[in-house]
Protein backbone atom coordinates (compact mmCIF):
# COMPACT_ATOMS: atom_id res chain seq x y z
CA UNK A 1 0.00 0.00 0.00
CA UNK A 2 2.78 2.26 0.95
CA UNK A 3 4.52 1.45 -2.32
CA UNK A 4 1.06 2.43 -4.30
CA UNK A 5 0.92 5.94 -2.60
CA UNK A 6 4.85 6.58 -3.34
CA UNK A 7 3.76 5.48 -7.23
CA UNK A 8 0.58 7.74 -7.60
CA UNK A 9 2.48 10.68 -5.49
CA UNK A 10 5.48 10.41 -8.04
CA UNK A 11 2.76 10.39 -10.79
CA UNK A 12 0.95 13.52 -9.52
CA UNK A 13 4.90 15.40 -9.32
CA UNK A 14 5.09 14.22 -13.45
CA UNK A 15 1.62 15.54 -14.50
CA UNK A 16 1.88 18.47 -12.43
CA UNK A 17 5.94 19.31 -13.75
CA UNK A 18 4.70 18.24 -17.26
CA UNK A 19 1.47 20.93 -17.20
CA UNK A 20 3.43 23.73 -15.93
CA UNK A 21 5.70 23.62 -18.55
CA UNK A 22 3.60 22.87 -21.79
CA UNK A 23 1.37 25.82 -19.99
CA UNK A 24 2.88 29.17 -21.95
CA UNK A 25 4.35 31.45 -19.66
CA UNK A 26 3.43 35.46 -21.44
CA UNK A 27 5.65 37.42 -18.92
CA UNK A 28 8.27 38.22 -21.10
CA UNK A 29 6.08 38.59 -24.16
CA UNK A 30 4.15 41.09 -21.92
CA UNK A 31 7.05 43.12 -21.08
CA UNK A 32 8.21 43.39 -24.86
CA UNK A 33 5.06 44.41 -25.81
CA UNK A 34 2.92 46.51 -23.55
CA UNK A 35 5.14 49.79 -23.63
CA UNK A 36 3.76 49.72 -27.76
CA UNK A 37 0.08 49.51 -26.78
CA UNK A 38 -2.07 52.95 -26.45
CA UNK A 39 -5.36 54.20 -24.95
CA UNK A 40 -7.45 55.88 -27.02
CA UNK A 41 -9.89 58.83 -25.65
CA UNK A 42 -12.04 60.93 -28.29
CA UNK A 43 -13.42 64.08 -27.57
CA UNK A 44 -17.17 65.32 -29.10
CA UNK A 45 -18.65 68.10 -28.77
CA UNK A 46 -21.99 65.91 -30.72
CA UNK A 47 -21.86 63.02 -30.43
CA UNK A 48 -23.27 60.94 -33.18
CA UNK A 49 -26.88 58.76 -32.34
CA UNK A 50 -24.11 55.99 -32.91
CA UNK A 51 -22.20 57.17 -30.26
CA UNK A 52 -25.10 57.40 -27.94
CA UNK A 53 -26.85 54.37 -28.46
CA UNK A 54 -23.62 52.04 -27.96
CA UNK A 55 -23.47 53.64 -23.89
CA UNK A 56 -25.65 51.00 -23.06
CA UNK A 57 -27.25 47.62 -24.19
CA UNK A 58 -30.65 48.19 -22.50
CA UNK A 59 -33.81 49.53 -23.80
CA UNK A 60 -34.84 52.26 -22.48
CA UNK A 61 -37.40 50.75 -20.79
CA UNK A 62 -34.60 48.23 -19.39
CA UNK A 63 -35.40 45.11 -21.35
CA UNK A 64 -32.66 42.95 -22.65
CA UNK A 65 -31.31 43.68 -26.25
CA UNK A 66 -31.25 40.26 -27.94
CA UNK A 67 -27.65 38.74 -28.87
CA UNK A 68 -25.88 40.64 -31.43
CA UNK A 69 -22.61 41.73 -32.86
CA UNK A 70 -21.70 44.79 -31.07
CA UNK A 71 -18.33 47.00 -31.41
CA UNK A 72 -16.86 47.12 -27.97
CA UNK A 73 -16.63 50.78 -25.96
CA UNK A 74 -16.17 51.86 -22.37
CA UNK A 75 -19.59 52.30 -21.02
CA UNK A 76 -20.47 54.81 -18.22
CA UNK A 77 -23.07 54.61 -15.40
CA UNK A 78 -26.89 54.87 -17.21
CA UNK A 79 -26.90 58.11 -15.74
CA UNK A 80 -23.77 59.57 -17.65
CA UNK A 81 -24.96 59.69 -20.97
CA UNK A 82 -23.37 62.20 -22.82
CA UNK A 83 -24.83 65.73 -23.43
CA UNK A 84 -25.35 67.41 -26.73
CA UNK A 85 -22.38 69.73 -26.05
CA UNK A 86 -20.27 67.34 -24.05
CA UNK A 87 -16.39 67.70 -24.14
CA UNK A 88 -15.22 65.73 -21.51
CA UNK A 89 -13.09 62.99 -22.82
CA UNK A 90 -14.43 59.49 -23.21
CA UNK A 91 -12.30 56.63 -23.12
CA UNK A 92 -13.11 54.48 -25.84
CA UNK A 93 -10.60 51.97 -26.54
CA UNK A 94 -7.35 50.60 -27.19
CA UNK A 95 -4.04 51.51 -30.22
CA UNK A 96 -0.75 50.33 -30.92
CA UNK A 97 1.92 51.61 -32.27
CA UNK A 98 3.66 50.22 -35.92
CA UNK A 99 6.27 52.87 -36.63
CA UNK A 100 9.07 54.88 -33.89
CA UNK A 101 7.84 57.78 -35.64
CA UNK A 102 4.59 57.77 -33.90
CA UNK A 103 2.10 55.89 -36.61
CA UNK A 104 -1.21 53.68 -34.55
CA UNK A 105 -3.61 51.50 -35.66
CA UNK A 106 -7.05 51.45 -33.70
CA UNK A 107 -10.35 50.86 -35.22
CA UNK A 108 -12.78 53.17 -37.34
CA UNK A 109 -15.42 53.01 -34.84
CA UNK A 110 -12.99 54.07 -32.08
CA UNK A 111 -12.15 56.80 -33.75
CA UNK A 112 -15.74 58.18 -35.34
CA UNK A 113 -17.17 61.30 -35.48
CA UNK A 114 -14.50 62.22 -32.95
CA UNK A 115 -13.51 65.97 -32.80
CA UNK A 116 -10.31 65.38 -30.94
CA UNK A 117 -8.25 61.95 -30.68
CA UNK A 118 -6.00 61.78 -27.44
CA UNK A 119 -3.73 58.92 -27.04
CA UNK A 120 -2.33 57.85 -23.79
CA UNK A 121 1.23 56.41 -23.67
CA UNK A 122 2.60 53.87 -21.51
CA UNK A 123 4.92 56.49 -20.21
CA UNK A 124 1.42 58.19 -19.15
CA UNK A 125 2.18 61.07 -21.77
CA UNK A 126 -0.91 61.72 -23.62
CA UNK A 127 -0.40 63.72 -26.75
CA UNK A 128 -3.25 64.78 -29.46
CA UNK A 129 -3.50 62.49 -32.53
CA UNK A 130 -4.59 63.26 -36.44
CA UNK A 131 -6.88 60.90 -38.03
CA UNK A 132 -4.91 59.71 -41.14
CA UNK A 133 -7.40 58.10 -42.75
CA UNK A 134 -10.27 55.61 -41.35
CA UNK A 135 -11.90 52.51 -43.22
CA UNK A 136 -15.79 51.56 -42.63
CA UNK A 137 -15.47 48.31 -44.42
CA UNK A 138 -12.47 47.12 -42.31
CA UNK A 139 -13.03 49.12 -39.48
CA UNK A 140 -9.15 50.17 -39.13
CA UNK A 141 -8.28 53.67 -38.70
CA UNK A 142 -4.64 55.25 -39.11
CA UNK A 143 -3.79 57.71 -36.48
CA UNK A 144 -0.54 59.70 -36.77
CA UNK A 145 0.97 61.39 -32.83
CA UNK A 146 4.44 63.81 -33.09
CA UNK A 147 6.81 61.94 -31.49
CA UNK A 148 9.79 60.11 -32.01
CA UNK A 149 11.62 56.93 -31.04
CA UNK A 150 8.80 55.94 -29.35
CA UNK A 151 7.95 51.60 -28.71
CA UNK A 152 6.72 49.50 -31.35
CA UNK A 153 5.12 45.79 -32.29
CA UNK A 154 6.18 43.58 -33.86
CA UNK A 155 4.14 42.86 -37.22
CA UNK A 156 2.98 39.14 -37.91
CA UNK A 157 1.46 36.80 -40.43
CA UNK A 158 -2.65 36.27 -39.95
CA UNK A 159 -2.38 33.80 -42.61
CA UNK A 160 -0.22 31.64 -40.51
CA UNK A 161 -2.36 31.26 -37.59
CA UNK A 162 -3.86 27.61 -36.90
CA UNK A 163 -6.80 26.82 -34.43
CA UNK A 164 -6.18 26.04 -31.37
CA UNK A 165 -3.01 28.35 -31.18
CA UNK A 166 -1.88 30.50 -28.24
CA UNK A 167 -2.54 34.22 -28.62
CA UNK A 168 -3.17 36.95 -26.03
CA UNK A 169 -4.82 40.88 -25.82
CA UNK A 170 -3.62 43.82 -24.51
CA UNK A 171 -6.04 47.16 -24.08
CA UNK A 172 -7.72 49.00 -21.81
CA UNK A 173 -11.07 47.32 -20.76
CA UNK A 174 -13.66 49.41 -19.01
CA UNK A 175 -10.43 52.28 -19.04
CA UNK A 176 -7.76 49.45 -17.06
CA UNK A 177 -4.97 50.09 -19.32
CA UNK A 178 -2.93 47.53 -20.13
CA UNK A 179 -4.77 44.40 -18.89
CA UNK A 180 -3.36 40.89 -20.42
CA UNK A 181 -5.87 38.34 -21.20
CA UNK A 182 -4.92 35.11 -23.03
CA UNK A 183 -6.94 32.35 -24.70
CA UNK A 184 -6.46 30.32 -28.23
CA UNK A 185 -7.92 30.76 -31.81
CA UNK A 186 -11.35 29.37 -31.78
CA UNK A 187 -11.44 29.58 -35.51
CA UNK A 188 -10.14 31.89 -38.50
CA UNK A 189 -11.47 33.21 -41.62
CA UNK A 190 -15.21 33.81 -39.84
CA UNK A 191 -17.55 35.60 -41.75
CA UNK A 192 -19.83 38.04 -39.97
CA UNK A 193 -23.37 39.70 -40.72
CA UNK A 194 -22.31 43.11 -42.54
CA UNK A 195 -18.70 42.88 -42.29
CA UNK A 196 -17.93 41.30 -45.99
CA UNK A 197 -14.73 42.58 -46.49
CA UNK A 198 -12.84 41.16 -43.39
CA UNK A 199 -12.37 37.05 -42.73
CA UNK A 200 -12.34 37.23 -38.78
CA UNK A 201 -10.07 35.52 -36.34
CA UNK A 202 -12.46 33.78 -33.53
CA UNK A 203 -11.18 33.22 -30.49
CA UNK A 204 -11.91 33.12 -27.05
CA UNK A 205 -10.01 35.56 -25.33
CA UNK A 206 -11.72 37.94 -22.44
CA UNK A 207 -12.53 41.09 -24.42
CA UNK A 208 -14.66 43.38 -22.63
CA UNK A 209 -15.66 47.42 -23.91
CA UNK A 210 -12.19 49.19 -23.97
CA UNK A 211 -10.22 46.41 -25.64
CA UNK A 212 -11.44 47.59 -28.93
CA UNK A 213 -8.58 48.23 -31.29
CA UNK A 214 -6.10 46.78 -29.17
CA UNK A 215 -3.59 44.04 -31.05
CA UNK A 216 -4.28 40.41 -30.68
CA UNK A 217 -0.51 38.71 -30.67
CA UNK A 218 0.52 35.16 -31.33
CA UNK A 219 3.48 33.62 -28.64
CA UNK A 220 6.39 34.89 -30.36
CA UNK A 221 4.89 38.27 -29.47
CA UNK A 222 3.76 39.64 -32.82
CA UNK A 223 0.59 41.37 -33.65
CA UNK A 224 -2.32 38.94 -35.78
CA UNK A 225 -5.16 41.02 -35.20
CA UNK A 226 -6.69 43.95 -34.01
CA UNK A 227 -9.43 42.68 -31.40
CA UNK A 228 -12.72 44.59 -33.00
CA UNK A 229 -15.87 43.07 -32.44
CA UNK A 230 -17.57 40.52 -29.61
CA UNK A 231 -21.04 38.44 -29.51
CA UNK A 232 -22.66 39.20 -26.51
CA UNK A 233 -26.41 39.31 -24.86
CA UNK A 234 -25.04 41.62 -21.72
CA UNK A 235 -22.69 44.16 -23.67
CA UNK A 236 -19.53 41.53 -21.55
CA UNK A 237 -17.25 38.72 -22.49
CA UNK A 238 -19.06 35.61 -23.38
CA UNK A 239 -16.29 33.62 -24.70
CA UNK A 240 -16.50 34.97 -28.51
CA UNK A 241 -14.45 37.37 -29.37
CA UNK A 242 -13.41 38.80 -33.21
CA UNK A 243 -10.45 39.94 -34.52
CA UNK A 244 -9.37 42.09 -38.09
CA UNK A 245 -6.23 40.40 -39.35
CA UNK A 246 -3.68 41.81 -39.90
CA UNK A 247 -2.60 41.32 -42.81
CA UNK A 248 -5.90 42.86 -43.83
CA UNK A 249 -5.29 45.75 -41.88
CA UNK A 250 -2.15 46.50 -42.91
CA UNK A 251 -3.02 46.62 -46.63
CA UNK A 252 -5.70 49.09 -45.54
CA UNK A 253 -3.43 50.77 -43.31
CA UNK A 254 -0.61 51.05 -46.45
CA UNK A 255 -3.07 52.52 -48.23
CA UNK A 256 -4.80 54.79 -46.00
CA UNK A 257 -1.09 56.67 -45.15
CA UNK A 258 -0.22 56.78 -49.13
CA UNK A 259 -3.91 58.19 -50.21
CA UNK A 260 -6.19 58.65 -47.48
CA UNK A 261 -8.93 56.06 -48.81
CA UNK A 262 -9.14 52.54 -49.59
CA UNK A 263 -9.52 50.52 -52.70
CA UNK A 264 -10.74 47.23 -53.32
CA UNK A 265 -11.46 44.59 -55.98
CA UNK A 266 -14.79 44.29 -57.41
CA UNK A 267 -16.01 41.38 -59.37
CA UNK A 268 -19.79 42.48 -59.61
CA UNK A 269 -22.00 39.72 -58.17
CA UNK A 270 -24.69 38.69 -56.08
CA UNK A 271 -23.57 35.71 -54.06
CA UNK A 272 -25.56 33.11 -51.95
CA UNK A 273 -24.46 29.91 -49.89
CA UNK A 274 -24.49 26.46 -51.61
CA UNK A 275 -26.80 24.42 -49.10
CA UNK A 276 -27.33 20.96 -49.16
CA UNK A 277 -30.44 20.85 -51.37
CA UNK A 278 -29.17 23.64 -53.75
CA UNK A 279 -26.19 21.01 -54.11
CA UNK A 280 -28.70 18.28 -55.03
CA UNK A 281 -30.17 20.53 -56.88
CA UNK A 282 -27.26 21.78 -59.64
CA UNK A 283 -25.94 18.11 -59.54
CA UNK A 284 -22.75 18.64 -57.19
CA UNK A 285 -21.01 16.26 -54.92
CA UNK A 286 -21.20 18.46 -52.19
CA UNK A 287 -22.55 21.48 -50.59
CA UNK A 288 -19.54 24.32 -51.87
CA UNK A 289 -18.45 27.30 -53.38
CA UNK A 290 -20.23 30.64 -53.98
CA UNK A 291 -23.62 30.65 -56.35
CA UNK A 292 -24.22 33.74 -58.37
CA UNK A 293 -28.03 34.84 -57.57
CA UNK A 294 -27.35 37.78 -60.01
CA UNK A 295 -24.27 38.90 -62.16
CA UNK A 296 -25.13 43.04 -61.64
CA UNK A 297 -25.47 44.93 -65.08
CA UNK A 298 -22.09 47.37 -65.86
CA UNK A 299 -19.96 44.95 -63.54
CA UNK A 300 -17.01 43.04 -64.62
CA UNK A 301 -18.47 39.62 -64.14
CA UNK A 302 -21.00 40.52 -66.85
CA UNK A 303 -18.33 41.41 -68.81
CA UNK A 304 -16.25 38.18 -68.72
CA UNK A 305 -19.40 36.65 -69.21
CA UNK A 306 -20.86 34.91 -65.90
CA UNK A 307 -24.10 34.43 -65.50
CA UNK A 308 -27.00 34.36 -62.71
CA UNK A 309 -26.77 30.28 -61.77
CA UNK A 310 -22.96 29.87 -61.94
CA UNK A 311 -20.79 28.22 -59.10
CA UNK A 312 -17.81 29.85 -58.48
CA UNK A 313 -15.53 27.19 -56.97
CA UNK A 314 -11.86 28.96 -57.32
CA UNK A 315 -10.44 32.48 -57.19
CA UNK A 316 -6.91 33.46 -58.00
CA UNK A 317 -6.11 29.25 -57.51
CA UNK A 318 -8.22 29.76 -53.88
CA UNK A 319 -10.57 27.38 -53.04
CA UNK A 320 -13.90 28.72 -51.95
CA UNK A 321 -15.88 26.23 -50.11
CA UNK A 322 -18.36 29.39 -48.39
CA UNK A 323 -19.69 31.77 -50.05
CA UNK A 324 -17.66 34.17 -47.39
CA UNK A 325 -14.52 33.17 -48.85
CA UNK A 326 -15.12 35.00 -51.98
CA UNK A 327 -15.75 38.90 -51.27
CA UNK A 328 -12.38 38.96 -48.78
CA UNK A 329 -10.29 37.08 -51.58
CA UNK A 330 -11.98 39.79 -54.26
CA UNK A 331 -10.94 43.10 -52.47
CA UNK A 332 -7.92 42.16 -51.96
CA UNK A 333 -7.04 42.48 -55.38
CA UNK A 334 -5.91 45.60 -57.10
CA UNK A 335 -8.41 47.01 -59.03
CA UNK A 336 -7.70 46.65 -63.29
CA UNK A 337 -5.34 43.03 -62.49
CA UNK A 338 -7.17 39.78 -64.20
CA UNK A 339 -7.73 37.13 -62.22
CA UNK A 340 -8.76 33.35 -62.92
CA UNK A 341 -12.08 32.25 -61.85
CA UNK A 342 -13.16 28.28 -62.09
CA UNK A 343 -17.07 28.14 -62.66
CA UNK A 344 -19.02 25.13 -62.31
CA UNK A 345 -22.78 26.02 -65.18
CA UNK A 346 -24.99 23.70 -66.01
CA UNK A 347 -23.07 20.51 -64.48
CA UNK A 348 -19.67 21.55 -66.30
CA UNK A 349 -16.60 23.18 -65.03
CA UNK A 350 -15.38 26.05 -66.65
CA UNK A 351 -12.76 28.99 -66.58
CA UNK A 352 -13.70 32.50 -66.95
CA UNK A 353 -11.02 35.38 -66.96
CA UNK A 354 -12.27 38.62 -65.46
CA UNK A 355 -10.45 42.14 -65.27
CA UNK A 356 -11.45 43.07 -61.56
CA UNK A 357 -12.62 46.60 -61.53
CA UNK A 358 -12.84 48.89 -58.17
CA UNK A 359 -15.34 48.40 -55.37
CA UNK A 360 -18.17 51.33 -55.76
CA UNK A 361 -18.90 53.38 -52.71
CA UNK A 362 -22.79 52.86 -52.31
CA UNK A 363 -24.38 49.67 -53.20
CA UNK A 364 -27.93 51.36 -55.48
CA UNK A 365 -31.35 51.24 -53.87
CA UNK A 366 -33.80 48.81 -54.59
CA UNK A 367 -37.60 49.25 -54.07
CA UNK A 368 -40.36 46.86 -54.19
CA UNK A 369 -43.78 47.00 -55.32
CA UNK A 370 -46.51 44.10 -55.15
CA UNK A 371 -49.26 45.61 -57.16
CA UNK A 372 -50.71 42.81 -59.57
CA UNK A 373 -50.31 43.21 -63.72
CA UNK A 374 -53.47 40.85 -63.87
CA UNK A 375 -55.56 38.43 -62.87
CA UNK A 376 -53.35 35.70 -62.11
CA UNK A 377 -53.37 32.07 -62.76
CA UNK A 378 -53.36 28.81 -61.01
CA UNK A 379 -50.46 26.32 -61.77
CA UNK A 380 -49.08 22.56 -61.34
CA UNK A 381 -46.83 24.08 -58.81
CA UNK A 382 -50.15 25.48 -56.79
CA UNK A 383 -49.03 28.71 -56.75
CA UNK A 384 -50.76 32.02 -58.67
CA UNK A 385 -48.69 33.84 -60.45
CA UNK A 386 -49.16 36.98 -62.94
CA UNK A 387 -47.20 38.51 -65.32
CA UNK A 388 -45.26 42.07 -64.37
CA UNK A 389 -45.86 45.44 -65.82
CA UNK A 390 -43.21 47.40 -66.93
CA UNK A 391 -44.07 49.65 -63.77
CA UNK A 392 -43.88 46.63 -61.83
CA UNK A 393 -40.40 45.64 -63.48
CA UNK A 394 -39.04 48.86 -62.76
CA UNK A 395 -39.61 49.44 -59.24
CA UNK A 396 -38.98 45.54 -58.54
CA UNK A 397 -35.64 46.60 -60.38
CA UNK A 398 -35.68 43.28 -62.68
CA UNK A 399 -35.71 42.96 -65.80
CA UNK A 400 -37.92 39.55 -66.45
CA UNK A 401 -39.65 37.49 -64.45
CA UNK A 402 -43.30 36.76 -63.15
CA UNK A 403 -44.75 37.75 -59.76
CA UNK A 404 -46.09 35.14 -57.55
CA UNK A 405 -49.52 36.49 -55.96
CA UNK A 406 -50.64 33.62 -53.72
CA UNK A 407 -48.87 30.62 -52.40
CA UNK A 408 -51.25 27.38 -51.48
CA UNK A 409 -49.77 23.92 -49.52
CA UNK A 410 -47.83 22.02 -51.91
CA UNK A 411 -44.02 21.96 -53.10
CA UNK A 412 -43.58 25.68 -53.97
CA UNK A 413 -44.43 26.57 -50.33
CA UNK A 414 -42.76 23.14 -48.75
CA UNK A 415 -39.69 25.32 -51.07
CA UNK A 416 -40.31 28.74 -48.99
CA UNK A 417 -41.69 30.60 -51.94
CA UNK A 418 -43.82 33.71 -50.82
CA UNK A 419 -46.43 35.99 -52.01
CA UNK A 420 -44.14 39.48 -53.52
CA UNK A 421 -41.52 36.80 -54.52
CA UNK A 422 -40.48 37.82 -58.75
CA UNK A 423 -39.39 33.96 -60.23
CA UNK A 424 -36.65 34.61 -62.90
CA UNK A 425 -35.27 31.06 -63.72
CA UNK A 426 -36.58 27.91 -63.12
CA UNK A 427 -33.89 24.58 -63.68
CA UNK A 428 -31.72 26.53 -65.18
CA UNK A 429 -33.70 28.17 -67.57
CA UNK A 430 -35.04 31.80 -67.83
CA UNK A 431 -38.28 33.21 -67.22
CA UNK A 432 -39.88 35.83 -69.17
CA UNK A 433 -43.45 35.36 -68.40
CA UNK A 434 -46.45 32.80 -67.60
CA UNK A 435 -46.37 30.91 -70.78
CA UNK A 436 -42.75 30.24 -70.76
CA UNK A 437 -42.83 29.16 -66.89
CA UNK A 438 -45.94 27.26 -67.45
CA UNK A 439 -44.21 25.16 -69.89
CA UNK A 440 -40.99 24.36 -67.62
CA UNK A 441 -42.86 23.47 -64.36
CA UNK A 442 -44.53 21.02 -67.24
CA UNK A 443 -41.45 19.55 -67.93
CA UNK A 444 -40.00 19.24 -64.03
CA UNK A 445 -39.06 15.91 -62.95
CA UNK A 446 -40.53 14.78 -59.90
CA UNK A 447 -38.84 13.77 -56.50
CA UNK A 448 -36.01 15.67 -57.61
CA UNK A 449 -34.50 19.11 -56.32
CA UNK A 450 -34.61 21.66 -59.28
CA UNK A 451 -32.89 25.20 -58.96
CA UNK A 452 -35.24 28.12 -58.65
CA UNK A 453 -34.02 31.75 -58.52
CA UNK A 454 -36.11 34.02 -57.22
CA UNK A 455 -35.87 37.93 -56.39
CA UNK A 456 -37.19 38.46 -52.82
CA UNK A 457 -37.36 42.05 -51.77
CA UNK A 458 -34.85 43.65 -54.31
CA UNK A 459 -32.08 40.57 -53.29
CA UNK A 460 -32.13 37.73 -56.27
CA UNK A 461 -31.51 33.90 -54.46
CA UNK A 462 -31.74 30.78 -55.53
CA UNK A 463 -33.91 27.98 -53.66
CA UNK A 464 -34.20 24.10 -54.06
CA UNK A 465 -37.38 23.03 -55.71
CA UNK A 466 -38.69 19.69 -55.23
CA UNK A 467 -41.89 18.28 -56.53
CA UNK A 468 -43.72 15.69 -54.12
CA UNK A 469 -46.13 14.70 -56.85
CA UNK A 470 -45.79 10.96 -58.27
Amino acid sequence: MKRLIIAFACLLTVFSLTAKADFPDFTSLVKQAAPAVVNISTVQKAPSADAQNGFSFQGPNGEEIPEIFRHFFRFPDQGELPGPQQNTPQSLGSGFIISKDGYILTNHHVVKGADQVLVRLNDRRELEAVVVGSDERSDVALLKIDANDLPVVKIGDSSELEQGEWVIAIGSPFGFDHTVTSGIVSATGRALENETYVPFIQTDVAINPGNSGGPLFNLDGEVVGINSQIYTRSGGFMGLSFAIPIDVAMNVSEQLESSGFVTRGWLGVVIQEVNKDLAESFGLDKPSGALVAKVLPGSPAEAAGFRDGDIITEFNGQSINLSSDLPHQVGRVKPGTKARVDIVRNGDDKVLTVNIGTLPDEARAIKASSQPAQAPQNNRLNIMISDLSQDQKNNLAVSYGILVQKVMAGSAANAGLVAGDVITMLNGKRVDNVQVFEQIVSQLPAKRSVPMRIVRRGSPVFIPLKLNEE
